[in-house]
């Protein structure tokens, strides 16, 4: 802790840091307030206890900071105000049950500075327009006196002038360098593929990575994760991981030749949304194959750190013809960038500046 670094009290309440079964938000709060522990905060994470979470927690007690659960918003109402009227600063994360009615208590409670972080900005955003009020209302927007996104770029504005926000700002994921980085592993795939099941990923999967594994019977392929439906027809090359926790990511990433990225198609009209798998392979100097959205240039540079693909023909010119120099290449340029930007250490500082600005 240096002198001229006030220490803050932080309350954060997002959907999981327990537990990573099928969402992607408990690896961001992980790392985030690891790194807010490191710099010298007080955080306390608020999550609700969840059945499906319940059977499925790999980090039940996660060894950094407080977390606690609670059952309902009676309980969090209940147990928490003092915390939440007394922090520094509250964050209440997208997804959060009833995330509606605990912003509301939240931005009526709070003394502090309080923040909602946006992980599904685009998602969000649709949600409004159709009038799905599910964890938050446009009438909350202006209440919060920060709104953490996921999504940079022109988004920006347009949650400060349609909704208005007071500050929007981005606060992209980001990657645990401790936890990614490369290592010796017996190779297995030439491709592969991490990644919640979601209708509208699903054609551009079926597009880069199944048709080219059709079309060359000698590759190997894997693709983990949960919730695809039994009527999917995989290709015989094709290996189906179920659920890979985060303690297995390293080792899948450094066992593929290359991984496959791909893109939401809200997050790809809005532009400015890396995903965290992104930056994981990147950390482990995987080379990526992805797909490509507005500002993919202020994260990776198409070329030189990341490969672009629309189909199975470049997907299968990058796995067959691409010199293993060049593929290493690719992989080093990338790790090199994430590290100098995109670290959950870079991130925790972008996040305790804009509270100091903000409280200033």
């Amino acid at each position: 802790m240096t002198a001229d670094r006030a220490c803050l009290d932080i309350v954060i309440a997002g959907l999981s840091i327990t537990s990573s079964w099928g969402n992607g938000h408990a690896t961001t709060y992980r790392s985030l307030v690891r790194e807010l522990i490191r710099l010298g905060h007080r955080v306390l994470f608020l999550e609700r206890d969840a059945p499906w979470y319940a059977a499925n927690r790999d980090l039940p007690k996660p060894p950094y900071g407080r977390t606690a659960l609670y059952r309902d918003l009676a309980e969090l109402k209940d147990r928490f105000a003092a915390e939440v009227r007394d922090a520094d600063c509250v964050v209440v994360g997208s997804y959060v049950p009833e995330g509606v009615e605990v912003g509301r208590w939240v931005t009526r409670t709070a003394g502090g500075l309080t923040a909602f972080y946006d992980i599904d900005t685009p998602i969000t955003l649709a949600k409004l327009e159709d009038r799905d009020y599910e964890y938050l209302h446009p009438d909350l927007i202006a209440r919060y006196g920060l709104y953490l996104s996921f999504t940079g770029g022109p988004t920006l504005e347009l949650i400060e002038k349609r909704y208005g926000s007071p500050a929007a700002r981005p606060l992209y994921c980001s990657v645990d360098p401790e936890l990614y980085y490369p290592q010796a592993a017996e190779p297995a795939w030439h491709m592969g593929y991490m990644g919640t099941y979601s209708a509208d990923r699903q054609p551009p999967l079926e597009r880069m990575m199944l048709q080219a594994a059709r079309r060359w019977p000698q590759g190997q392929f894997v693709v983990a994760g949960p919730q695809y439906p039994k009527t999917i027809n995989w290709p015989a090359n094709v290996e189906r991981i179920e659920h890979l926790p985060p303690a297995g990511h390293r080792e899948f990433y450094n066992r593929q030749s290359f991984t496959l990225n791909v893109t939401r198609q809200r997050m790809v009209r809005a532009g400015y949304s890396p995903s965290v798998r992104l930056f994981e392979a990147a950390a482990c100097g995987t080379p990526i194959i992805s797909d490509s959205w507005p500002g993919f240039e202020t994260i990776l540079e198409p070329g030189r750190e990341v490969l672009i693909s629309r189909n199975a023909d470049e997907t299968l010119a990058y796995l067959r013809d691409m010199p293993e120099s060049d593929r290493r290449l690719i992989g080093q340029n990338a790790r090199r960038r994430i590290l100098q930007s995109h670290t959950a250490a870079r991130r925790a500082a972008q996040f305790e500046r804009y509270i100091m600005e903000l409280t200033a």
